[in-house]
């Protein structure tokens, strides 16, 4: 993929006599083993067995959407981590959605959603993403509730890993714990043999983390006391300080990074190498010296952590700290939400506006009522692209640290406390790499084996017969290898496809002698890990318990959704995407075959759109310019089309053609035309993509008789992805829904694929249920353009 720029800032000259070992090691780590991170955030945070559990999935390489992997494996584990239900998804962009549905009969207490990517199980599991869910359910014999006794304790790390006498270093204090102590909690230092006097004092920023600086003596044994709101107290023993070292002080603005070296008992005139890495590639190098300060100008940098590290003329690490890149200047995009239209009255129509865009782009919208918890008021989709992502240690609430009242102090001190967990440079630097078992498939994969009588057939022709949308056929030819192995990748469908197959030989073959067997190339992943603690206790459920306000609500919204279930047509986005995108919808599905379908496809729809084609005389050369990367070369009277340099195939009807075919193809002839990057299952064999035109012959389908009769031939049935359940919510503008008793919805509006384009913006309309005043509306998704996310959380009005 493209990433974002970051230029190599050569702050100073390097003088090691070609030891550059950790330059090279991060060059190789950085280009051949990217890293991606999932981030998840569901409908709401618990649910009620019975109910569905909607998710929405975003996949980052570094800072951007992941153009790795094209699906996406998500689980759903129970406590003793047996596997309850598992979904695979297609990411589009770097996003997907799904869902689950729960059970009734599913014992109350907390669940896991898991997620990760065939790229991810190359790496430690750790950096996969893993949510914790509680269900209800009044019928189990057992329940869950908040334990309230949650135990804690601190920990203590010294400014970039040392601690010298006679330097002043500043110390991040760390609250490890399954659950939240909160905010009031605080500290102090002692000298062990003085305990009565207090050298320093802090309180804690936060449920996780406070600070505290100190100027050690040497040979004194310094004890730290922390102490919750609740009387708890813990002692911890700092290390003892070292007579010799080198110590680094990050000085952390928004305009730059400010940081010195301090050194005890080693020669002055001694420079040491400073390598930082930020997305995980060097974003600058310099030769440092004792107490000189060197600023980082932040401008030429972007969000996110920077690591640095200091190696000795032998390139041994000596120092290494974390810090973020502009704590208090987070750039994102806040939507523009136009045409706001808000009624609380119950039932009322509400409704707002996202303005179009200069290109197509997708939003994830959620409403809900504003005292309904949100899966990102714990971990928002800007905490794991910048934080969690990348740290795979417990953080509380770590939404916080880029929320409006963020506190960039704390943020600091979090990561002081860090180590970068995405590579350790010891390891790299020995030219040890991470062992590459899993490579991502285009999609969907399956891999196919042709036998004849039980024998392989090599080198042989086998014909698919496709049945498209318009109950007509489509015929594509795979050639089989030497062992009568074949591949199909980058298969897009949801359920499944069925298609008939006969070899494509002169001599006939009975059909009953042929099989063709498939196997998917993808596959889930078993889980190795162990189950992250909660702050939730499960306990024998007693006869005199009674459900709690907030499961009566949803023992209450069951009921009503089943009836809205009953009553509801469901409409495929007519209210959003528009009767024109509607149409041209309805036209790719009729005339282009499962085989030429693709999550990074391009759809010029000439019979309901796009009449300028009309007046050219080549539909090629009308095409230039209007896709991304697309070209035409003029050779010898023909356009050659070009993605990036490499020619690609034309396909007429989806039989491949030449260029000069095209030339005398009248554009009025023509009803659809599309344009795919990339791979897809139509190439047969890879490719750089390919050009789709469809003729108007045979009606608008422009289908062509086909002899086959899929129905005589020998038929077979692949898997595709998992088909999302809609979500679906009562239009009390319909008589149909006005004999709904109670409406207690605490979910009020959920869309995970909102698309705005140009000239063409995207409606929101959702009704109130019975009760609720203010609306909590989250908007998230990801600006192609400035290379940032869009997010917004707010709680109107």
């Amino acid at each position: 993929m493209i990433k974002k720029l970051l230029p190599l800032l050569l702050l100073g000259t390097v003088s090691f006599h070609a030891q550059n070992k950790a330059e090279q090691a991060l060059e190789i780590f950085s280009q051949k083993y990217p890293q991606e991170k999932v981030h998840l955030t569901f409908s709401k945070t618990s649910y009620l067995a019975g109910e569905n559990l909607w998710f929405k999935g975003f996949v980052f390489e570094g800072y951007s959407p992941s153009t790795i992997s094209t699906s996406l494996f998500v689980e759903l584990y129970d406590r003793n981590k047996t596997q309850i239900s598992k979904k695979l998804i297609p990411l589009m962009s770097g996003e997907g959605s799904g869902s689950f549905s729960l059970p009734e009969n599913l014992k109350e207490g907390v669940y896991y959603v898991r997620a990760y990517t065939t790229w991810m199980t190359n790496f430690s599991e750790d950096f996969q993403a893993l949510r914790p869910v509680v269900v209800y359910n009044p019928s189990s014999s057992e329940k869950v509730s908040i334990d309230s006794n949650s135990r804690w304790k601190a920990a203590v790390f010294p400014e970039g890993g040392t601690f010298i006498s006679g330097i002043n270093t500043q110390f991040a204090v760390r609250i490890l714990s399954a659950g939240s102590i909160g905010s009031d909690w605080s500290g102090y230092i002692i000298d062990k043999k003085n305990p009565e006097v207090k050298i320093t004092s802090f309180k804690g920023y936060d449920e996780n983390v406070g600070s505290f600086s100190l100027v050690p003596d040497a040979g004194v044994q310094y004890q730290m006391i922390v102490e919750d709101a609740k009387g708890k107290k813990e002692t911890v023993d700092l290390p003892l300080s070292a007579d010799t070292g080198i110590h680094v002080n990050v000085i952390n603005g928004d305009d730059a990074i400010k940081f010195s070296l301090k050194y005890k008992n080693i020669d002055p005139e001694k420079s040491y190498k400073v390598i930082g890495t930020l997305d995980g590639r060097m974003a600058f190098q310099l030769t440092a010296k004792k107490d000189k300060i060197y600023g980082i100008p932040t401008d030429q940098l972007i969000n996110g952590i920077l690591q640095f590290t200091v190696f000795d003329d032998q390139e041994n690490i000596v120092a290494q700290r974390l810090c973020f890149v502009q704590p208090g200047v987070i750039k994102t995009k806040k939507p523009e939400i136009q045409s706001l239209s808000l009624n609380t009255s119950p039932r009322k129509s509400n409704s707002f506006v996202l303005p179009s865009q200069t290109e197509e782009t997708n939003y994830t919208v959620l409403v809900a009522d504003d005292k309904t918890e949100s899966t990102e008021d714990e971990n928002s989709l800007l905490s794991t692209l910048w934080l969690t992502g990348d740290l795979h240690s417990v953080i509380h609430r770590p939404s916080q640290y880029f929320s409006k009242n963020l506190n960039p102090e704390a943020l600091d001190a979090l990561l002081i406390t860090e180590k970068w967990k995405r590579f350790d440079w010891r390891t790299i630097m020995s030219g040890t790499y991470p062992i590459i078992r899993n490579q991502p498939q285009s999609y969907i994969s399956y891999k196919g084996k042709v036998t004849i009588q039980g024998v392989p057939a090599p080198n042989t022709d086998l014909n698919l017969i496709f049945k498209t949308g318009d109950s007509s056929t489509r015929l594509h030819q795979v050639k089989t290898d030497a062992n009568g192995f074949f591949v199909l990748n980058g298969l897009l469908f949801e359920d499944s496809i069925q298609f008939s197959y006969q070899l494509n030989e002169q001599k006939k073959i009975p059909k009953e002698q042929v099989q063709v067997i498939f196997q998917p190339n993808y596959s889930f992943v078993p889980f190795r890990g162990t189950l992250p603690e909660t702050n939730y206790m499960v306990s024998p459920r007693l006869p005199e318990d009674q459900p709690d306000t907030t499961v009566q609500r949803y023992i209450a919204t069951r009921k009503m959704q089943s009836t809205v279930n009953e009553k509801a047509t469901l409409i495929e986005e007519v209210k959003l995407k528009g009767q024109r995108k509607d149409k041209t919808k309805k036209l790719n599905d009729e005339l282009s075959s499962p085989l030429f379908r693709s999550g990074n496809e391009v759809v010029f729809d000439l019979l309901n759109d796009n009449n300028s084609a009309m007046g050219s005389t080549n539909i090629l050369q009308w095409l230039q310019g209007r896709v991304a990367g697309l070209t035409m070369e003029f050779s010898m009277g023909n356009y050659i089309p070009k993605f990036r340099g490499g020619t690609i195939d034309i396909f007429l009807d989806e039989m491949r053609v030449e260029p000069s075919m095209i030339t005398s193809l009248s554009t009025s002839e023509i009803a659809m035309v599309k344009v795919i990057r990339g791979n897809f299952v139509g190439s047969f064999g890879g490719g750089n993509g390919a050009i789709a035109i469809y003729t108007r012959r045979g009606g608008a389908s422009g289908t062509i008789s086909d002899p086959y009769a899929p129905t005589q031939l020998k038929q077979i049935t692949l898997t595709g992805f998992d088909k999302e359940v809609p979500f679906i919510t009562p239009e009390y503008s319909s008589e149909s829904f006005q004999n709904i008793s109670q409406d207690l919805r605490s979910v009020l509006y959920w869309n995970p694929f909102l698309q705005a384009q140009p000239k063409e913006p995207a409606n929101v309309q959702f009704f109130n249920n019975d009760e609720s005043k203010k609306y909590k509306i989250i908007i998230m998704g990801y600006d192609k353009n400035k290379d940032i996310p869009i997010y917004y959380n707010e709680i109107l009005p």
